[in-house]
């Protein structure tokens, strides 16, 4: 069975992912910016509604390169998602290179020691995958949410494979970016992907006029939809992928 992860930044995101079949939840908010850490109360609708859930510890947009400041941010809500209850996190950081920072990296698994771990793509910026592959096991993540270092996991079939033979089952590599019942069907005749990570989204309505044109309403927000979680759950299920 593939699972399907499907990300979400509001309540009603959440039980549309549910009603859909999602496996298990990324819990995020301002999903038009990539995606930051949750609100509080997401993290406790997620445990109350019983969802096998990770929470996302983003501080900021923009890049994964952090500051001081933001790694003590980044340790606080860890410590707040793992008083949620919820299964585990998402966390992610770089040197200005693109080379994962592994220092950082080692203080914030040794602050979520106990919950479970996905190296968000963070990951697609690195130079040599094999490498950072192996660096994420050693860090006692269980999988990678990656494009194959493309804008979409589609146009990085060649890395997503290449991952999927180097990590040889120590690690889940989990194609995100473009997700959705149509592209998974051209990927997983290529790489036999144990994970996808999909938004299942549409483009949000404006509940107020006027609050869009003041400026309060982002262009880019997008609403989690039940039928494309459902279909996308029933391309996965098909029977040449093992469901």
């Amino acid at each position: 069975m593939i699972l399907l992860e499907v990300c979400v930044d509001t309540a009603a995101g959440l039980d549309a992912a549910l009603a859909g079949g999602a496996d298990r939840i990324e819990l995020c908010s301002s999903l038009e910016l990539g995606g930051l850490t949750p609100s509080a109360g997401l993290l406790s609708l997620a445990r109350e509604r019983g969802a096998t859930a990770r929470a996302m510890i983003r501080p900021r947009a923009g890049d994964f390169v952090f500051s001081p400041a933001d790694a003590e941010l980044m340790r606080a809500d860890i410590k707040a998602a793992r008083e949620a209850g919820i299964e585990g996190v998402v966390l992610g950081a770089s040197r200005p290179d693109g080379t994962l920072d592994l220092d950082l990296l080692r203080h914030l698994a040794e602050t979520s020691q106990g919950l479970k771990r996905t190296l968000h793509r963070a990951f697609d910026l690195v130079p040599d995958i094999e490498q950072a592959v192996d660096q994420a096991v050693a860090l006692g993540f269980d999988t990678i949410l990656t494009s194959g270092r493309a804008a979409s996991a589609l146009e990085g079939l060649a890395d997503l494979e290449k991952m999927h033979r180097h990590a040889a089952g120590r690690i889940v590599v989990m194609a995100g970016a473009g997700i959705n019942a149509h592209t998974v069907l051209r990927i997983l005749p290529r790489v036999a992907l144990e994970a996808v990570h999909g938004s299942c989204s549409v483009p949000a309505q404006p509940g107020s006029e006027a609050a869009a044109r003041l400026g309060f309403v982002s262009p880019d927000r997008r609403e989690t939809d039940r039928k494309h979680v459902a279909a996308l759950k029933k391309a996965l299920a098909h029977p040449a992928y093992g469901a």
